[in-house]
């Protein structure tokens, strides 16, 4: 019978040196690129939130769009510091 060892070890070794080069190229970082990838926050005018804080306030208690205003207050917030 016939031992296909040595195959396996060298598939194995190209492919830990194809990974190990590929992670190299994925820690560099460039400052310019991570301020393309914050996303914009949009302002809305004091009139807009006011509507919007009524009708909030017209929803049920534990209503899911309450929660996902919630959700997307903490989002803004995180883009802001982005």
């Amino acid at each position: 019978m016939t031992s296909n060892a040595g195959c396996w070890k060298r598939r194995l070794a190209v492919l830990a040196i194809t990974t190990s080069l590929l992670n190299g190229c994925g820690t560099v970082r460039s400052d310019a690129g991570r301020h393309a990838t914050c996303p914009p926050v949009v302002e809305y005018g004091r009139e807009f939130q006011a509507r919007a804080a009524e009708e909030l306030a017209l929803l049920s208690e534990g209503s899911a769009i309450a929660e996902m205003l919630s959700d997307y207050d903490v989002m803004r917030e995180q883009a802001r510091v982005c």
